[in-house]
């Protein structure tokens, strides 16, 4: 076990570049291991957060998040896109190596990519240690065998195989349901945001009183385009903000509803009592898109450019006990 636990550390060190930032390597090889929850926003700009300086925006949840934790303020993703960081936060591998360039598509001429099967991700490195394995949310890496989350290391996938959806009611991907739950084709109802964080709660409700601890990685398709934030919440931005351009209070409303939804589910690790020996990381796959509304901070460039805006991203990690609250890093 204590090899095993080792093993983690390297593994979470090369995925997460979080081990030797908030030095949990020492007090985690004599204690028991925490769970582990990973939330990936896709195409959150660097500068929406309010506690990253988003003046018109409301994010109570994760500002709170990041007064209890660490934030990052040079925490890079390894490609300014999708699919390779997905890859790379999977395996600690360049996207290259990784075998994902660009990005997974069902279409093989607008096709970039395929898993490295012979890399070993994240969830194959938690096992060993005793971890069940969990993905809630977008996965794309693979829509086929052998690269389905359950052949790469993934106990239990609840989620969305493809690469966006077109719209967050109907969950379809050109007229295509890439949901499943394991290996099953499935239907929802609801918000995708909404939908993906009830789902979150029903596992972590099922690992409750479990003696082994386990790993999360919840990935949200917000706020990707279509830029579609449920009625009531552009109403409050609407209201709140009545001289924000249309194209931005969407993108904001829908950005709030998913901070309000990762509320939803740290309430349910509180309610459990698994919180306190959780390790939370929140970050974003890339940086977001301003013709869709978005804002990159300071920073030159966007989604899918080479510069900072594109690559570099809002991170916050927390883990009640082990990292000091309201600490900031500028570790790379």
């Amino acid at each position: 076990m204590q090899a095993c636990r080792f093993a983690l550390l390297s593994r979470l060190a090369l995925c997460l570049f979080l081990v030797g930032a908030v030095g949990v390597a020492n007090s985690w090889a004599q204690e028991e291991p925490p769970n582990i929850v990973i939330i990936l926003a896709d195409d959150l700009g660097y500068g929406d957060l309010a506690c990253y300086g988003a003046k018109d925006m409301e994010t109570p949840v994760l500002d709170r998040l990041a007064q209890e934790g660490m934030t990052f303020t040079s925490f890079y993703a390894s490609a300014s896109v999708c699919t390779p960081t997905r890859a790379s936060l999977l395996t600690g591998l360049f996207p290259d190596k990784a075998g994902t360039p660009g990005v997974i598509r069902t279409n093989p001429i607008h096709n970039w990519g395929y898993f490295n099967t012979s890399a070993v991700t994240l969830p194959e490195a938690l096992k060993p240690a005793g971890y069940h394995t969990a993905l809630v949310g977008k996965w794309h890496l693979g829509i086929e065998a052998p690269n389905l989350p359950n052949e790469r290391g993934f106990d239990f996938f609840h989620g969305f195989l493809g690469d966006m959806m077109d719209d967050y009611y109907t969950h379809l991907r050109t007229k295509v349901n890439y949901l499943r739950k394991d290996k099953k084709t499935i239907t929802a109802k609801g918000h995708a945001t909404d939908v993906f964080t009830d789902w979150a709660i029903d596992y972590v409700n099922t690992r409750q009183g479990k003696q082994e601890p386990f790993f999360l990685y919840l990935a949200y398709t917000a706020p990707h385009d279509p830029i579609q934030p449920p009625d009531d919440w552009l109403a409050k931005v609407k209201e709140r903000e009545p001289k924000m351009k249309k194209k931005r209070r969407k993108l904001v409303a829908l950005i709030e509803h998913m901070d309000a939804n990762i509320g939803r589910f740290v309430e349910a690790l509180k309610a459990n009592g698994q919180w306190e020996n959780t390790l939370f990381i929140f970050t974003s796959d890339n940086g977001g898109a301003p013709w869709h509304g978005a804002d990159n901070g300071p920073h030159r460039g966007t989604k899918g450019s080479l510069w900072e805006g594109g690559h570099k991203v809002p991170t916050i990690a927390v883990w009640p006990g082990k990292i000091q609250p309201g600490s900031e890093s500028d570790f790379v």
